[in-house]
């Protein structure tokens, strides 16, 4: 088991000077960020396609356990029939995400807060996410908003396909903790700027006992489960630090990564 731990993207400029030491060249601070946290999560990959080298550069600039998850195209997930998303997928996966070789991890496929659960719909939309691509496993994580979705009917369907729902902590949107793949994805939107680290000790020890939890193979104790069926399996973890205070989310991930270093 392995438990990773970031934040989104990596160039932000409130985090020089603050993050980043005075004076690090902007084109060092992927390699800086990487030997601080063990995560992060690209975001640009949402928006459109990258170019097959700088996946490359990416994977060659991070030490040799680091892990990149990416977040699926909004072409794919923005549409008002799931099901059509093929061509969407395809592309994304085209687009050389393979370069970034054992540190690719999860894809993220968000979905607005308006998207509401079609089961037939997303099932097809499920059925499109490839499972190998160049001969490398794909993790798929969904990113799901509207409440529609808290339900076991959910839950049973991403089981089905060993896609993991992703648990929005802190926000303003559905929290849903249940496992139902071989992996957990986690992020974390609450930081506050008076806090020093992001968060108060307190919530980063309640995090980081989560994530150890999920890590082991059991479910953390004060979280509700929609369905009470919950594999007992080691697992990784990917949690994110994300919105919020955001100049404050790399001292929150440290922090975390700290709290875990400690425990293990």
């Amino acid at each position: 088991m392995s438990i990773y731990i970031g934040v989104g993207g990596w160039v932000y400029e409130p985090w020089r000077n603050n993050f980043y030491p005075k004076g690090l060249p902007q084109k060092r601070e992927l390699e800086y960020a990487a030997g601080n946290l063990t995560a992060i999560e690209i975001n640009g990959t949402y928006y459109g396609s990258q170019k097959p080298d700088s996946f490359a550069r990416w994977h060659d600039e991070t030490p040799d356990k680091f892990v990149f998850t990416l977040k699926g195209p909004r072409f794919a997930t923005n549409r008002r029939i799931l099901a059509e998303a093929g061509g969407s997928i395809d592309k994304f996966f085209e687009s050389g995400v393979t370069r970034l070789k054992t540190k690719l991890g999860p894809v993220n496929w968000q979905f607005m807060a308006t998207k509401q659960f079609d089961p037939a719909d997303f099932g097809a939309f499920l059925e499109l996410l490839p499972k190998k691509i160049d001969g490398i496993a794909i993790r798929h994580a969904v990113e799901v908003r509207h409440p529609s979705f808290a339900n076991k009917d959910f839950i049973a369907l991403c089981r089905a396909h060993d896609v993991a729902i992703i648990t929005a902590g802190d926000s303003e949107f559905p929290m849903m903790a249940d496992v139902t793949a071989p992996f957990v994805y986690v992020r974390l939107m609450g930081t506050q700027a008076r806090e020093k680290n992001g968060y108060p000790m307190s919530a980063i020890k309640t995090w980081a006992a989560r994530a150890r939890d999920w890590a082991a193979g059991s479910a953390p104790k004060d979280l509700k489960l929609l369905d009470k069926l919950h594999p007992a399996k080691k697992r990784d973890v990917f949690m994110f630090i994300i919105s919020g205070a955001k100049e404050k989310n790399p001292a929150a991930a440290m922090a975390l990564i700290d709290d875990l270093n400690r425990a293990f």
